[in-house]
């Protein structure tokens, strides 16, 4: 689900696949379109020259024309269908009865030596313009979820990898973590604020080193609510560290002072990620093979009045997030001066 939930596009497309192929085995298999009523031009070929054959022996024999013409009022230009029949027929007096149908349609009869040969289009048309449409369809779907990545890229980034590296504290350019002396290099800093009533809060931001490089995303979104209540009243948070150089997406639930001291509460969220009691100013660690984020608590206030315990749901938070990169990965700044000056 992490794989999902990292690459949405991938998730829709799989979905309209997905859905497209029950469609097709519920339309063509389990439930097939009925047709009732149908006018002869409907029927299949084979099914159109037997009908034009029946009903110009039934003219040869009672030579009645209104019935010729009531046989053939619900499907224009049957006459066309008529001729071709009669110039693929080697039998004489079959030519003869339908070149008299066809003069009853249109005056005229039938050019035996010129009539035109069935094109074949109408067989295997229906498959073909499913396919066709498919096709376009996804195409089309591609072409949404490009044109969406493209402004989640240009709307979810509300700092810029220059104004997040401006942003860095100079007087820490290197950060020393671990017994074993490894170190970090700041990358960016990012700032979002949940305020209440903000119901699909979900902040994510890309982390890029000074070159441009891609190396990772991180993020805050709502993780649990309490009651259905609207607004929703926020008693979780999930914070969350992409790293493309490690196959795990790490996630810390950061819960309200009522939910973690709530059994119930936190077997639910139990799945999620570790869970943190949040607190003003506190800190939260996430570390994978080449990132570490430290995301700090910088506003916390709970909501108050109603029916709800009190500190069960937020009423605002800020989350300070500092991208690190760790000295000697592949997602390391080489020149830390350079980095400082951008």
């Amino acid at each position: 689900m992490d794989f999902l939930r990292e690459r949405p596009f991938i998730g829709i497309l799989i979905g309209v696949i997905v859905g497209f192929a029950l469609g097709l085995l519920w339309g063509w298999g389990i439930a097939p379109v009925e047709w009732t009523d149908a006018s002869p031009q409907a029927l299949h070929p084979d099914d159109q020259a037997q009908y034009i054959r029946l009903v110009a022996e039934n003219f040869s024999q009672q030579g009645n024309v209104q019935k010729v013409q009531d046989a053939f009022r619900s499907w224009p230009g049957a006459d066309t269908t008529v001729c071709q029949l009669a110039a693929q027929s080697t039998d004489p007096n079959d030519q003869q009865r339908l070149t008299a149908v066809a003069t009853i349609l249109n005056s005229q009869g039938c050019g035996i030596s010129g009539a035109p040969a069935p094109s074949g289009e109408s067989e295997g048309g229906g498959i073909g313009t499913i396919l066709l449409l498919f096709l376009l369809l996804i195409v089309l779907v591609i072409a949404i979820i490009f044109v969406l990545g493209r402004r989640n890229a240009a709307l979810g980034n509300r700092v810029s990898p220059r104004a997040a590296y401006e942003e860095v504290p100079e007087a820490s350019p290197v950060v020393s973590f671990g017994d074993d002396g490894a170190t970090a290099v700041p990358i960016a800093r990012f700032r979002t604020t949940y305020t209440r009533g903000h119901d699909a809060y979900d902040d994510s931001f890309s982390i890029e080193n000074a070159s441009g490089d891609f190396l990772g995303e991180c993020g805050v979104g709502i993780s649990e609510s309490l009651g259905a209540d609207a607004p929703k009243n926020v008693t979780a948070f999930e914070v969350w560290l992409f790293d493309k150089n490690d196959i795990r997406t790490i996630t810390r639930v950061v819960m309200s002072d009522h939910a973690f001291f709530d059994n119930a509460i936190k077997a639910k969220l139990a799945t999620k990620g570790e869970q943190v009691l949040a607190r003003a100013s506190e800190t939260i660690v996430l570390e994978t093979a080449s990132l570490i984020i430290n995301a700090e608590l910088a506003d916390m206030q709970y909501g108050v009045g109603g029916s709800l315990p009190p500190q069960s749901y937020f009423e605002t938070v800020t989350f300070e997030l500092s991208a690190w990169a760790k000295e000697g990965s592949r997602a390391a700044v080489e020149d830390v001066d350079e980095l400082m000056n951008f």
